[in-house]
Formats: C-alpha cells, structure tokens, sequence
C-alpha cells in the first residue's frame, strides 16, 4: 500500500519472542498512563487546577514503547505533551498530580505547570517552554554524558512541529558530528498545533530528517507499542555501543485538541473517528487476550488499581498545600 502522511506503516514483524512479563508491563502502563491523562482532563473542565493540559491521549505507545527500552539511569527529555513520562520514567502519580494542581508538595514546589513538570532525581529533564527547546537540552545532557565514555543514554522527546524549527536542526547535525549517545523520538500526529503536516513540510517521513545530518532515520506504526519497543532497543544498543544518534519517526494521532481549550475544529470528525479505531491501548490488549496473556478479569482487575492510584493521587494533591508567598524568589535559580 502506498505510504503518505495518513496512513499508518506496514504492520510490524516482531523481532523476536517477548516475554509474557515484559507485554503485560508495556499494556498495565499504556493502561496507565491513558487513564491518568483522561483524569487530568477532567479535572482541568471542572476547574480543579488552572493553566493548561496538554493531552497525549492516543499517542501513548510512543513514549511508553521508547522508555521500556531504557536503563534507570538514562535520561529523557520530554515535551510539554508528555506530562506521563514522568509516570514512565517512575515518578510517584502523588507528585505528579501535585503538578497539575501546582502544590508545594510538587517536585518543582508550585512553581509551574504540567507541561513543564522534570524531575531530575529520576533523569526526567524538566520540559522547555519553546518548541524543540528539549531537543537542545537533551542534546546538551548527552555530550555531557559522552565525556566520561559511560554508555548512560538520552532519549529526546518532540512533535512534527519541532522538526521545523532550526533549533531541532542545530542540534541534529551537532549530536550527528560528534556521535552523541542520543536517541530522538518524533510523535508524528500530523499536526503542530493547527498546521496539517503538508504544510510543515514536502517530506512523507520525517525520519529522512536524520540522513541530512548522518545518521540513520526509521519510520514506524506509533500506535504500536512492540513496533516502538523494537525500534528504541536497536536505536538505545547504537547510542550505547558509540555509534552515535537515531531518529525514530512515530506515525501517530492525538485525539483531542492541542490543549484543552482547543476545540480542534481543524480537524474532521471522520479522520478523528479513523483514528480512534487504531488505539494503541485497546489494540494492544485485544493482542494479548487473543495470545491467552490477558484475561477479561485480569483486565478489570488491573484497571480497578490503577483506578484507586490516581484517585489516591488526586486526594493528597488536592490536600496539599500550596507554596507561600514568602517562598515566591526561592527555588528559581540554582543553589551553590
């Protein structure tokens, strides 16, 4: 079938055998991670925290897929969308709905939103506020890394709109000259904000991007979360041997708007619904219950924890207190 910017790749051909173990992780936080986002969406619309939410809804697979591939202590420099790596990367749902309601119990102590929640003592970089500003970061922290000839890895995080921008470029063709132990991951939803991506671009694949700076470049299914695993265990193996920098490409679709107070009428409803039905988390579970991995009750079972987490979650936000005024000037700059 002819490839184009609409249409999901070839199906993928799993490399190899993986462990009941290791599918069962990837579909609990795909779970996860999916029902703390709708979570926080609604607690946006009920005016429980102000600001902004960015939501990944339908774009899960790509940065659970890619973080399952990693160490503890490899870095990830997320994007304003991808307030759930931090749950990936194993950051507390109690500190990470602190975030959201801007308390002082939040790793950044009230100090900002979700879109810019990190938390370095877990390797989670804290998000920048200009696009494909983590891009430069993360490229950043890996020349850093590259220096002590350890094999501690950074995973950068950015959406098609990123690629545009000549930051991004700068920073490709720097990791690219000096081989850095990086690997960059595009959540392709076809859109940055507004602007469909013909309109960004003349390119099909975005992963062509990575040849004009030496490096290999690879398009995949997004909403396929053993495609992404695959694809980040080979590009994670090449940053860590020296090789150098990839660029995986992760054809995917957010669902909503590009935050919450847009209303996406851009967008048709009918591309919407096509893509609805190519869910990377009810997709993936139907695979494993068809495979014998999931059961129906498993599946309840599961859902109903993770249910009583975030909901524990939201308690001890909403009881935490916010910062004190006094405390307005500290914590801003780094402390000597």
């Amino acid at each position: 079938a002819p490839r184009n910017t609409q249409a999901i790749i070839e199906p993928h051909t799993e490399k190899s055998a993986h462990p009941p173990e290791l599918l069962l992780g990837l579909y609990r936080m795909l779970l996860k991670c999916r029902m703390s986002d709708e979570k926080a969406r609604v607690l946006f619309r009920q005016g429980k925290y102000g600001g902004n939410f960015y939501s990944a809804v339908g774009q899960e697979a790509t940065n659970v897929g890619t973080a399952y591939a990693l160490r503890e202590d490899d870095w990830i420099a997320p994007s304003h969308r991808d307030w759930t790596s931090n749950i990936i990367k194993g950051v507390s749902l109690k500190l990470c709905f602190a975030q959201l309601f801007a308390k002082a119990t939040s790793p950044d102590r009230g100090r900002s939103s979700p879109a810019h929640m990190g938390y370095p003592p877990l390797h989670v970089i804290t998000p920048a506020s200009s696009i494909a500003g983590q891009v430069n970061v993360g490229t950043g922290v890996a020349f850093g890394l590259k220096k002590p000839r350890g094999d501690t890895i950074v995973v950068s995080y950015f959406g098609d709109g990123a690629t545009s921008i000549g930051g991004f470029h700068e920073a490709l063709n720097f990791a690219g000259v000096h081989k850095l132990p990086i690997v960059y991951v595009c959540a392709n939803n076809l859109w940055a904000e507004s602007v469909p991506l013909r309109l960004q671009t003349a390119l099909t694949d975005l992963a062509d991007r990575a040849k004009a700076h030496g490096f290999p470049g690879i398009s995949i299914d997004g909403n396929d979360v053993l495609a992404v695993y695959d694809a980040a265990q080979t590009a994670t193996a090449r940053a860590r041997s020296g090789a150098g920098p990839t660029l995986i490409e992760c054809k995917t679709y957010r669902w909503y708007g590009h935050s919450e107070i847009d209303p996406a009428k851009y967008r048709s409803k009918d591309e919407v619904e096509a893509w609805k039905k190519k869910c990377p988390v009810a997709t993936f579970e139907q695979r494993l219950i068809e495979k014998k991995i999931l059961t129906e009750a498993a599946q309840k079972q599961m859902a109903a924890q993770i249910t009583r987490e975030i909901d524990e979650a939201v308690a001890f936000a909403e009881q935490s207190p916010y910062p004190d005024a006094s405390e307005l000037a500290e914590h801003i700059w780094a402390e000597r």
